[in-house]
């Protein structure tokens, strides 16, 4: 409701008061909830009306929204019993106590149960704590008194225990008002005016008399039934004898704008939003062309304006009537065709393509991390996984956040005007800008604590030629803020409810933002501080994105109601109503909706599973695809600035590319410069070629591409689909197939020190093996148990080598210790040595405490200090696995050697429930928030799913036996680990590494065999998800592809470990901690109780490559398949040069001569 409704119902509120309506009064209050009559509410208590007090209360507040109301309607329920209690009236006391107080069970269960045993004592002042209790009324005083301190705590009520001071009788003097304002207007306006009604609109009769002035101190209203006559009109200023336009449209509420402006510099408003034939528009995310040079705010430009929306002039630009060219696209020139499957491995959020690198793709994820792919090569240039860059500048409701659950999502991610800046919103309070300069790299450049809550969107915007970043969030409010430095410029206010989306705009010389918010509400606000010059309904009312088209002439909107009901509509810009709604919606839309525009005649919205397309001059759905399926209910999509690609997300976290006819030219363009690109000389090169205007990169011609994180050498020149017909036809070098992929691909095996960069961490005591080690979340400290019960905590420390402190193995880092020489040492068992025992660790989110055991009690030390907090869950039995649940850092799954698990409360120091399915002890636990399920594996090797809702067991299964192994139980410690996706498993055995779905369906494994022969010792993800890293027990460390589980790069014992300790068989890595944000490194805990970090050597950023994925063919079918390449890629060569086929036979011959001149062995 906008804030004039609102006031409204407290005008009316006024009235129904003086007027006596006393019911009818607390009825409204009730159903608006907007003023909480405390008088009331306290009448009521007193008189024992429960009944009312509850339905009163629950206008405003309900039982399970905070701790606030649960106490509230705790102390009236059990005030309820006890009078029942004291009257002797069993039957009702126990109709309370099931009916109103149970529900308070499943949060306190111990009260619940001596509330209940009051019914066994003949008189409840026999229990101790009601000793005391008096008589009914002194009782309901005293109670009366709690329940206005939390009232007046709950942050429910904030706002709403003050009525707003104004005049009595201000809805009486209002109408008076406009009576008189109506008067004024009449063509004929009598002197003593006769009012009979208020449902029209004044006239008076004409007569043939002069006009007579108006009337200036009489009413204009006789007595009515009830007291209280409207005020003479004189006691106001009356209106002046001006039209005012419709306050029905935008323009009218724009046209209250007020004419003294704080600062000439600053414009009153658009054109189109302040006079009556024209007004502005209104819509997420701004689709004028970005590269539209920033507005130049001149002082006459603004008074000019000023002067227009006061006088009403006739001489202003009408927008609204602007003529759209017509339509002369076709249904091709739509893209449909899917050209590219991306996966990019976590649920994809938001996606935006560069405004001048047409295939440059930026992805944000549900994990908080982002990627930047080049679409025509499908490879990632650049990857980053969320971290907060500085914590200690971080506001302390974001710590807090962070602390309690340290998950989180992109909401939105952008690209700036010109692409050389791009910004990021989150789902809790931050957002985060990168530069992007030509180089390809990505560089931290503002990290802005924005909003309380989440922050739902970003924009870009240029007000007085500066660049700013627009973003809005949970805490109603909009803001705008430097690009360069950071600092806020202007705050808006007045949306009351959590803003959805902004969309910066601009027309002539004026630049505005318009918002949306969950209630539906849009508004519009210039940049200054006076308040919002729109207040309107979006269809649906609830998540509403807006969108010009790129030309930025026409404004749409679309939007999901709560029950699923979705529009899609173009707005009249001069009136600020629906122009044309758009038909073919699902009638219950599974998810919110999401659309946008493309080439200023099309539209595209994401729904049924499918893609769907409007003509913008037609309201029916022009065409549909479904990508060739695999799309979920509502996807997200979004259109390249030329409209020849489209992106849209995919069910199974991956990212689909569409293209119409120029966008497949654009597509095969690039990947023939990429080819041309990848040719060189006979001999491999280990240095990579400038780039001197190409489309590509060119790369070693002996190893196929390999999706990489960062590639400053793949970065394309802009390309415009207009020059694809000339590159096409200059295109004069010959086109020749890569035909040795697969055969002169070879397995990068790591043997030497020379190859990696490797550091064995200081340690004098070295001597008990390393059990556990994991990084911090921030990545600046390494964190190991031994098996002799000790922490030992390594920091990387701020130097001229190291400037960021970050962990590496360039640079050494120091064993540190607090000052009081601490050690930080578990608990033991004194039946069972700490060397034999199961040990666990698990770190808080934000690295300020530990949780460890090493068969003892459970131990809670500080980080800081090594001092131990608090211990808790002694054996027997003794823990063997720790984990945080994702929503809730009070509540811990302990996996125990009993093969049990418990749900620990550390808040209130109790298990809340303990789960059985295992035959052994817990050696692995791992949560998914997204499938909010909770999977356990034993030594037993099988795996369990857990509902984290009511924490039943879903399903169970024993590990797959590998091939050519026996046929009997398996057994032996597996450890589970999630995907970034939150879907797929990783489940590590000795016997093998696998990945199972979602149903614990093993979709492929891998088995220790050839250079990998020995048993798994450990694995685990990279950061990004893309590795995988695996541990074995001679001492060598395989690097896999997480997706296909194929080996890429092997470092053998000898190049990490010193020779003479590298010659002892028995030491081998028993865990390995893999880096939170950089992929390529990881530390390895070692057997004889070293730590190495490991990394690639300076002249390789990455382990190894991709093998070429043949599909697991044999080698006959490999150079079938290689065969098939040769005619696929001399087809579109014969194709691009119009050649006879005449040519492309001698072309295919000569090629296979040459190939089986190269190999010996292939005939054609």
């Amino acid at each position: 409701m906008s804030s004039l409704s609102r006031e409204l119902v407290f005008l009316i509120l006024q009235f129904l008061d003086e007027e006596k309506f006393k019911e009818t009064v607390h009825k409204l209050e009730q159903e608006s909830g907007f003023f909480f009559n405390m008088k009331h509410f306290e009448d009521q208590v007193q008189a024992g009306e429960w009944d009312e007090v509850e339905r009163y209360l629950c206008g405003f507040t309900k039982v399970e929204d905070n701790r606030y109301s649960m106490k509230i309607f705790f102390e009236i329920r059990k005030q309820k019993y006890l009078e029942a209690l004291d009257r002797q009236d069993r039957a009702k006391a126990v109709e309370i106590l099931v009916k109103d107080l149970k529900v308070f069970a499943s949060f306190n269960e111990e009260l619940f149960k001596e509330i209940t045993q009051l019914l066994t004592l003949e008189n409840f002042r026999q229990n101790e704590q009601l000793s005391k209790y008096g008589d009914t009324k002194s009782a309901r005083n005293i109670m009366l008194l709690e329940l206005k301190k939390l009232i007046e705590a709950n942050p429910l009520f904030r706002d709403k225990l003050t009525f707003p001071p104004f005049k009595t009788s201000r809805l009486r003097t209002l109408i008076n008002q406009s009576l008189n304002w109506q008067h004024q207007l009449c063509k004929n306006p009598r002197p003593n005016p006769d009012i009979k009604t208020l449902f029209t609109d004044h006239t008076c009769t004409p007569n043939n008399g002069a006009r007579a002035p108006p009337p200036t101190n009489s009413p204009l209203v006789g007595p009515i039934p009830k007291a209280g006559a409207f005020p003479p009109i004189g006691a106001h200023s009356p209106f002046q004898p001006v039209v005012s336009p419709s306050a029905s449209t935008i323009a009218g509420w724009m046209s209250s704008t007020n004419a003294s402006l704080p600062h000439a510099a600053v414009a009153a408003g658009p054109p189109g939003l302040v006079q009556p034939p024209n007004a502005a528009a209104f819509l997420k995310h701004p689709r004028t062309p970005t590269s539209a040079p920033g507005m130049d705010y001149q002082s006459a430009d603004s008074e000019h304006l000023m002067k227009r929306m006061r006088t009403g002039q006739s001489d202003e630009v009408s927008f609204s009537g602007a003529t759209h060219p017509p339509n002369i696209y076709s249904q091709d020139d739509l893209p449909k065709t899917v050209v590219r499957t991306l996966n990019q491995g976590s649920n994809v959020m938001s996606m935006d393509f560069h405004p001048q690198q047409q295939t440059f793709l930026l992805v944000g994820t549900n994990v908080g991390d982002i990627g930047i792919w080049e679409v025509g090569s499908r490879e990632r240039l650049t990857h980053r996984a969320f971290k907060v860059w500085d914590i200690s500048a971080c506001s302390m409701p974001l710590q807090t956040s962070l602390m309690k659950d340290a998950s989180i999502s992109v909401n939105r991610c952008v690209w700036g005007p010109d692409g050389a800046i791009l910004g990021v919103a989150f789902s809790k309070h931050i957002v985060q800008i990168y530069t992007y300069n030509p180089t390809g790299e990505l560089r931290q450049h503002l990290e802005i604590d924005a909003h309380i809550g989440g922050v739902n969107d970003i924009a870009f915007s240029h007000p007085n030629k500066q660049l700013c970043i627009i973003t809005c969030g949970d805490d109603k409010t909009i803001k705008v803020w430097d690009a360069v430095s950071g600092r806020r410029q202007y705050i808006f206010e007045g949306h009351e409810a959590p803003v959805y989306s902004v969309c910066p705009h601009h027309k002539e010389a004026i630049q505005f933002i318009f918002s949306t918010a969950i209630d539906g509400k849009i508004k519009a606000w210039l940049y200054d501080c006076m308040g919002s010059r729109v207040d309107y309904d979006a269809p649906g009312l609830w998540c509403t994105t807006m969108a010009y088209s790129a030309d930025g002439t026409r404004l749409f909107s679309c939007g999901t109601s709560k029950d699923g009901d979705s529009h899609l509509v173009e707005w009249n810009e001069s009136e600020g109503a629906i122009k044309r709604t758009y038909s073919g919606f699902r009638k219950r839309s599974l998810g919110v909706v999401q659309f946008d525009t493309t080439r200023n005649r099309f539209l595209a919205a994401g729904d049924e599973f499918l893609i769907k397309f409007w003509d913008m001059d037609n309201p029916n759905i022009l065409t549909t695809t479904d990508a060739d399926t695999g799309l979920p209910a509502s996807p997200r999509l979004r259109f390249n600035k030329e409209g020849s690609l489209l992106a849209v997300t995919t069910n199974d976290n991956g990212i689909k590319i569409l293209a119409n006819a120029d966008g497949q030219r654009l597509i095969r363009m690039l990947e023939n410069r990429t080819f041309e690109g990848s040719r060189g000389p006979s001999e491999p090169m280990n240095t990579k070629p400038l780039i001197v205007n190409t489309l590509a990169a060119s790369t070693n011609i002996s190893a196929p591409m390999a999706v990489t994180l960062d590639r400053s050498d793949r970065i394309l020149p802009p390309v415009s689909l207009g020059n694809l017909a000339s590159m096409d036809s200059n295109r004069t070098a010959d086109v020749k197939p890569k035909v040795d992929d697969i055969r002169s691909w070879k397995l990068a095996d790591i043997v030497d020190s020379s190859q990696l960069k490797a550091l064995r961490l200081p340690d004098p005591l070295a001597s008990s093996k390393v059990v556990r080690l994991i990084y911090t979340n921030s990545g600046l400290a390494l964190l190991a148990l031994a098996s002799n019960a000790v922490h030992k905590l390594w920091k990387w420390q701020r130097t001229d080598r190291n400037p960021s402190a970050k962990s590496t193995a360039s640079v050494v880092p120091q064993l540190w210790q607090p000052s009081s020489g601490t050690l930080m040492t578990n608990d033991t068992s004194e039946t069972n040595p700490a060397e034999e025992s199961a040990a666990c660790i698990a770190l808080s989110k934000n690295d300020s405490y530990v949780m460890s055991a090493s068969g003892g009690k459970v131990s809670l030390f500080n980080m800081m200090t090594f001092k131990v907090m608090t211990t808790f869950m002694p054996p027997p039995p003794a823990a063997t696995y720790l984990a945080f649940h994702p929503q809730d850092n009070n509540i811990i799954a302990i996996g125990m050697e009993d093969s049990s698990i418990q749900i620990y409360n550390v808040r209130i120091d109790e298990v809340k429930t303990k789960l059985k399915g295992h035959q052994k002890r817990i050696t692995g636990l791992a949560f998914s928030q997204a499938m909010n399920v909770l999977v356990s594996s034993g030594a037993d090797a099988h795996l369990c799913v857990w509902s984290i809702d009511g924490w039943e067991k879903k399903k169970s299964r024993v590990i797959q036996v590998p091939p050519g192994r026996a046929v009997a139980p398996m057994a032996g410690e597996t450890k589970v680990q999630f995907h970034n996706d939150q879907t797929h498993l990783l489940v590590v055995h000795e016997s093998q590494i696998a990945m199972y779905d979602s149903k614990l369906e093993c979709l492929r494994s891998w088995t220790p065999r050839d250079a990998l022969s020995a048993p798994i010792s450990s694995a685990i993800y990279s950061c990004d998800g893309l590795l995988i890293y695996a541990g074995f027990c001679d001492g060598a460390v395989g690097v896999f592809d997480a997706d296909s589980l194929r080996l890429r790069c092997r470092i053998a014992p000898s190049a990490y470990i010193p020779a003479p300790v590298a010659s002892n068989s028995t030491v081998y890595p028993l865990v390995i901690a893999a880096h939170p944000s950089e992929a390529n490194q990881i530390a390895l805990g070692m057997s004889d109780g070293a730590v190495h970090v490991v990394e690639p050597s300076d002249a390789d950023s990455k382990w190894g490559a991709s093998p070429p994925d043949n599909g697991g063919l044999d080698p006959l079918a490999g150079r079938i398949s290689v065969i098939l390449k040769i005619i696929a890629v001399g087809l579109v060569s014969a194709q691009s040069r119009l050649c006879s086929g005449k040519d492309f036979l001698l072309w295919y011959c000569h090629y296979g001569r040459k190939l089986r001149a190269k190999s010996g062995r292939v005939v054609f």
